[in-house]
């Protein structure tokens, strides 16, 4: 006779029963054919002891299958295989780190970066909200990384006047190379060191005030077909959004201006030169391959190899077959052209004056074309529409400057290049919109070998960096720098401002080549349209005005105002 525990209910006990065995082998098929006898209330310490020991099988077990599945879950590789794996782990952590050492080894403050994203997650509510945080933080100078490219941010006048202007030719003459750019490195605002030089030199005479007299013209042409434009959208009785209007009168600018073409953009968007120009513009810092690029920069060859660039390849084709097309038909057309910069770029080609210089390829002025289009569009637009804003929730400056324009223009008389030069309060109105909202809010250069700059040592590699939007409204430079005001500009005040300080198209060899053709652009189209109307906020005005956090300074919700005619009468249409 035996005395043995049963179980049923599969490989966990589920059931149990203590039985006699008479006889019987319980290992053998005859298993079922037990006799089993009720035990008595004096057997009760043995179940109890039975039941311990099942909740101790049952525990152990569980573990066993719990080991069991994570090891299943586990690839089984060699150890040779498993220190391949580690290593590399290793690696990757500092191929997106090795960098991120620097400033602190060099003493100057900053965020913590993170392994390959370094400090660009902060960007999220917009680079001026970040820049703005870190001068809060950190005081006048502070280092960050993009990726793993540190930045050193500089607001010093005196360090930014070495980086700008100083040191501009032999340590600081290139901004940062932003990954493949294709034709378009021939650009002046992306060429580097000669080759910046030699296009510089040869578009220089370009934008001479003599030049820009010449293009007056057709500038006030379209001056008028923004009036025109802007009456219609008053008659209608709505709440007009600045953006539209005013990025149709740019891009009719820069495209006559550029190339010759003659559009109407916001009555004829399908117009190729509209659609493959507005191509051109589309752009976000956290875009994928632009992001790709940041994070791992030795794919750049890679992508100019297989042809990839930033800027969109079909827009390119399209600009280099237009120009080569209008290249051969004014050169076989020998009548007098008008004055534009495609046409001033091909006389550069076949001057004698140029011999000292390598005139510019058909790719180079292609590229140049491109890029006044990227550099212009959406710089005059987004200005004008913030200036918009400025005088609509600011009457007293819009009437004041209404009253100076009549006195300059008797009448609603035409605007002239001599006397637009010459009206001092919309000078002021305008240089204090750019200081509130500088179109680019940082300036970048690269600094080329170790230097040192007022007892600041700065490596090779290094980006130095000038937070503009930061620098604008820097209160120790600008007493209440968030208010609107144009008396900082005026000629008892413009003289105590130092230089280094007011960057809207930045300064020294390097600066903004464009920056009198579009101050005279923005300052004709607002004399046209505030002769004919005042602007005045609408309850879809956003105010106050909040910026967006991508790109360019631009307004986070379209600006948009109601338009009122002035006397009923409406001239330049």
């Amino acid at each position: 006779m035996v005395l043995c525990q049963l179980s049923r209910g599969g490989g966990l006990l589920q059931e149990e029963h203590w039985c006699f065995f008479t006889g019987c082998n319980p290992s053998s098929t005859h298993f079922p054919a037990y006799k089993s006898f009720s035990l008595s209330k004096s057997s009760l310490g043995v179940k109890a002891a039975g039941k311990a020991q099942h909740n101790q099988l049952k525990g152990k077990s569980e573990e066993r299958i719990t080991r069991t599945v994570a090891m299943d879950l586990i690839p089984g590789f060699s150890t040779e295989t498993w220190v391949l794996l580690a290593t590399s782990l290793v690696l990757l952590y500092l191929y997106g780190t090795y960098s991120h050492g620097l400033f602190k080894k060099l003493g100057i403050p900053g965020p913590r970066p993170l392994p390959y994203f370094g400090n660009i997650l902060g960007y999220r509510k917009g680079v001026d909200h970040f820049d703005k945080k870190c001068f809060q933080q950190y005081g006048k100078m502070w280092g960050v990384y993009d990726g793993r490219q540190p930045l050193l941010a500089v607001t010093d006048p005196n360090m930014i006047k070495s980086v700008l202007v100083k040191e501009c030719y032999s340590v600081f003459t290139n901004r940062r190379s932003f990954g493949p750019l294709g034709a378009m490195r021939n650009a002046l605002s992306l060429a580097e060191d000669e080759e910046w030089k030699r296009i510089r030199t040869l578009l220089s005479p370009t934008f001479t005030s003599g030049k820009l007299k010449e293009m007056f013209p057709i500038i006030s042409h379209y001056g008028d077909l923004l009036v025109s434009n802007l009456r219609k959208e008053a008659e209608k009785g709505k709440p007009v959004t600045m953006k539209d209007i005013f990025g149709a009168y740019s891009m009719d600018v820069i495209t006559s201006t550029a190339f010759g073409v003659n559009v109407d953009s916001l009555n004829n968007p399908q117009d190729p030169f509209v659609e493959n120009s507005k191509k051109l513009l589309k752009f976000s810092f956290f875009d994928p391959f632009l992001l790709s690029l940041i994070f791992f920069p030795f794919l750049t060859p890679i992508f100019e190899v297989l042809n990839i660039t930033l800027f969109p390849k079909s827009s390119v084709n399209f600009f280099t077959k237009s120009v080569k097309r209008m290249k051969e038909s004014r050169l076989t057309d020998q009548q007098k052209r008008r004055v534009d910069l495609l046409q001033l770029m091909i006389n550069s080609q076949n001057s004698k004056e140029m011999d000292a210089h390598k005139g510019l390829s058909n790719e180079e002025l292609v590229a140049q074309g491109i890029i006044f289009i990227f550099a212009g569009y959406e710089t005059t637009s987004s200005a004008l529409s913030l200036l918009a804003y400025e005088l609509a929730t600011h009457p007293d400056v819009q009437q004041k400057l209404q009253e100076e324009i009549e006195a300059t223009f008797p009448n609603k008389a035409p605007p002239t290049y001599d006397a637009l030069a010459q009206m001092e309060y919309l000078d002021m109105v305008v240089n204090e919109t750019l200081r509130l909202y500088p179109i680019a809010a940082r300036l970048e250069r690269a600094c080329k070998k170790d230097v040192e700059i007022h007892g600041v040592f700065v490596p090779k590699g290094t980006v130095v960096v000038v937070p503009v939007f930061v620098l604008h409204r820097d209160p120790d430079l600008w007493p209440e720098p968030e208010e609107f005001r144009p008396e900082r500009f005026s000629k008892k005040n413009k003289d105590t401002i130092n230089p280094y300080t007011y960057l809207p198209f930045g300064t020294g060899p390097r600066n903004c080549i464009g920056m009198r053709f579009a101050l005279m652009n923005m300052k004709l189209a607002l004399v046209k349209v505030l002769q004919n109307f005042s602007f005045k906020p609408c309850k879809e005005t956003q105010i106050p005005l909040k910026l967006t956090t991508q790109g360019l300074t631009q307004p986070e919700k379209p600006v948009v105002l109601k338009i009122l005619p002035r006397d009923g009468t409406v001239s330049g249409a």
